[in-house]
């Protein structure tokens, strides 16, 4: 399904990095499916795996009107000749995203659920209710959160020589993606999360359970400064850098993830954060349809 070879690495030719002596790589997974796009395909990898095992017909899993993670596995669902159901966040809209118009497309049957149900997406009693009203369905936690999608995410550096990386930096929104390149690194190595969540500073000590050494902790941080007010807020300020380093590098990004991994990146060198002839590796995680949400005319790409 996936054609990972379609993977690049793409070399940053900025004067800020030249300035700096840094040396930048983006590993552009953008690049390897159309839908399933990014890390979504290494998070989901597993779980389609343990669906097949567990002699399931169905995959339903959980996200917003404009989840990344619900159009992909609709997506993935199909294309292995899976049923599958998203429960979403909030009301039925009068008019629906372009992200559940798609999904439904791909034969996802989505059930839209109140946010303060939503909430309990994690609760067992509740997983064990959507068992019953669904059954034969294997369930995958948001964002292909949990040891599964980090063990899938663990296969993301696989693409490159990344042991030639002083450090490897990606966005954050569940971590599972930033727990699974953790536990790919050589001990010499050091991972930075961009979080695009406010008021998330627990996230580090929550994927512990995840992170295996844990002793491997003590070189990662992850960074609370750019998620520009929270999950998916925008601003100008955010739209004018997306097209500028667009017009420089000819590399996409979206306002949810990689649009703030960047910002942050180039503010970091800009602040002297990483040592002259550090080289890094920054994850491009996809996430590009997010951007249709936007007005016509908003990104130049």
């Amino acid at each position: 399904m996936m054609n990972l070879t379609t993977a690049t690495v793409d070399s940053l030719h900025l004067p800020a990095l030249a300035k700096k002596n840094i040396y930048a790589d983006v590993l552009r997974l953008d690049k390897i499916h159309e839908v399933v796009s990014g890390n979504k395909w290494f998070k989901l990898k597993y779980y389609l795996e343990e669906t097949a095992k567990a002699r399931c017909n169905t995959i339903l899993t959980f996200g917003g009107a404009y989840s990344n993670h619900i159009i992909a596995t609709a997506c993935a669902a199909q294309t292995f000749g899976l049923k599958s159901i998203g429960v979403i966040r909030g009301e039925r809209p009068s008019m629906p995203s372009h992200t559940l118009l798609f999904a439904e497309k791909y034969g996802m049957e989505l059930e839209f659920i109140n946010r303060n149900e939503y909430r309990k997406k994690n609760e067992k009693d509740f997983l064990n209710r959507l068992q019953i009203k669904f059954p034969g369905c294997y369930i995958v936690p948001e964002g292909g959160a949990g040891k599964l999608g980090a063990k899938g995410s663990r296969e993301i550096l696989q693409l490159t020589d990344h042991e030639k990386y002083s450090h490897v930096i990606c966005a954050v929104g569940t971590g599972t993606t930033f727990a699974g390149l953790t536990n790919a690194l050589t001990a010499a190595q050091n991972m930075i999360g961009i979080c695009i969540l406010k008021g998330a500073k627990h996230i580090l000590n929550d994927l512990k359970t995840l992170s295996d050494p844990p002793a491997q902790s003590a070189r990662l941080e992850i960074i609370h400064d750019y998620h520009f007010g929270g999950y998916a807020k925008k601003n100008k300020e955010l739209f004018t850098f997306m097209n500028a380093f667009y017009e420089q590098t000819g590399i996409p990004s979206d306002f949810v993830y990689t649009g703030k991994l960047f910002y942050a990146v180039l503010s970091l060198i800009e602040k002297n954060y990483f040592a002259r002839g550090s080289r890094l590796l920054i994850i491009h995680s996809g996430g590009l349809q997010g951007n249709k949400s936007l007005a016509t005319g908003t990104l130049c790409f």
